[in-house]
């Protein structure tokens, strides 16, 4: 079943960001991005779903990467192919655990992170579910203020960037009436700052 587009904002260079209802496995974009832990051992959450319904490859290509390269750092995600699934990647982004400190700074690294790989790929559309906001704990309204300024922030910087679409793909309605409220304010400072 196709997400719901929930609301929708433009950046300057025409690029795109849509906040979405659905099942993040079944987006139509060519990226999605994982919710992962520095091991990239995607027992549960976000990862558990993406791993199951891609195939073992996820989790295989997941442990070359680590032995290749170490643990996962924030600022510097890691990515696979996506198995079974229909995206041209998979992109491991590494959020914070609340509590652990600099929150927001790890938050925003993570997302910057995927945003820059993604367009390092060729990628031009590409989903993220609510990095963190599950058994990493961080407070939903505060993880969509991350969101909305780092992505604003990016194309602030790439304007010409080629990465065209951007989704927040939200399945819960608890997540998806926190980033909605947040978006509503952000938007509205956005344009009035503009």
């Amino acid at each position: 079943m196709a997400s719901q587009i929930k609301a929708r904002y433009e950046f300057p260079g025409g690029q795109r960001l849509e906040i979405t209802q659905g099942d993040l496995t079944a987006e139509d974009v060519e990226a999605i991005v994982n919710a992962a832990n520095a091991m990239l051992q995607h027992g549960g959450g976000v990862a558990g779903v993406i791993s199951r319904k891609g195939g073992p490859q996820i989790q295989e290509e997941s442990n070359i990467w680590v032995r290749e390269h170490g643990p996962v750092s924030h600022a510097n995600p890691a990515y696979t192919h996506a198995g079974r699934l229909p995206f041209r990647y998979i992109i491991h982004a590494v959020g914070p655990v609340w509590g652990e400190g600099e929150e927001a700074q790890k938050l925003h690294d993570a997302i910057w992170g995927s945003l820059r790989l993604a367009e390092a790929l060729g990628i031009r559309s590409l989903a993220f579910p609510a990095i963190s906001t599950g058994i990493f704990g961080v407070p939903k309204t505060f993880a969509a203020q991350v969101f909305f300024q780092t992505i604003h922030d990016y194309y602030a910087q790439n304007p010409h960037s080629p990465l065209k679409l951007v989704r927040i793909t939200l399945y819960d309605d608890p997540t998806l009436e926190a980033f909605l409220e947040t978006f509503e304010a952000w938007r509205n400072t956005t344009s009035t700052s503009a």
